[in-house]
């Protein structure tokens, strides 16, 4: 059974080929871990691994402004797009990590971790 991603806010999938022609995917990630700390995760077929858990190697940023992990998000899968394109394949599909579809569920998250210390420390 998979392991839901609880502190994924936002997720692309690129799929195409590798140099031997066999299907690839890619997924980028932006997830908030504790301590106000904004993550960026790329991994090259996660279905095929044993675990959902990233690797270390995964992990592209680590940082505080949400701005520079848009920034680094966008960046690699604007270098995995072209890269999709030059292989002749369509990479239109594939949108932009936006700001605004983050904030939802920062929100969420933030509050709902609030409400739940609140529960707990009432009584």
């Amino acid at each position: 059974m998979r392991r839901k991603q609880s502190g994924r806010f936002a997720e692309r999938v690129v799929t195409g080929v590798d140099d031997l022609g066999a299907e690839e995917r890619i997924v980028i990630w932006i997830e908030r871990r504790p301590g106000a700390v904004w993550a960026v995760g790329r991994a090259v077929n996660p279905q095929h691994r044993p675990s959902d858990e990233p690797r270390k190697d995964d992990w592209i940023f680590e940082g505080y402004e949400l701005e520079d992990a848009l920034e680094q998000a966008n960046g690699c899968l604007e270098d995995d797009v072209r890269v999709l394109e030059e292989d002749g394949r369509d990479g239109s599909g594939v949108k932009p990590f936006l700001r605004e579809e983050l904030l939802k569920p920062l929100e969420k998250w933030f509050f709902g971790e609030r409400r739940e210390g609140e529960r707990e420390g009432s009584g």
